[in-house]
């Protein structure tokens, strides 16, 4: 609940870019895909941009247009994916498991 308040108070001010660090970190599994399926629902309606940070890459392409995976320190963008996959999105489509793979593959060189 208190991530949606948290959300809900960031709407309130009308801002042109939403940045989000790990907002879903803490949450059950089942929470989470709500929350996901919620935001996806809010960003569809109002277009607002959204930077989200989070490690788990299942999030990051259920949620993003594109994926960007940083370096470890110092932190440089290594690698961009743009994910070009319809909406509603699927955890166990062949794109989305195809693209988690080269994701996963990518951020095992730069461990």
């Amino acid at each position: 609940m208190k991530q949606r308040v948290g959300i809900a108070r960031i709407y309130c001010n009308d801002p042109k870019v939403l940045f989000m660090d790990e907002p879903f970190g803490a949450l059950d599994a089942q929470t989470r895909y709500m929350m996901e399926e919620e935001l996806v629902r809010i960003w569809r309606t109002d277009k607002r941009t959204i930077v989200f940070v989070t490690n788990n890459i299942e999030e990051a392409l259920f949620l993003a247009e594109r994926v960007v995976l940083m370096t470890n320190c110092p932190s440089r963008i290594k690698k961009e994916f743009k994910v070009d996959m319809p909406r509603p999105r699927d955890y166990t489509s062949p794109e989305f498991l195809e693209l988690r793979k080269m994701i996963t593959s990518e951020m095992d060189k730069t461990l």
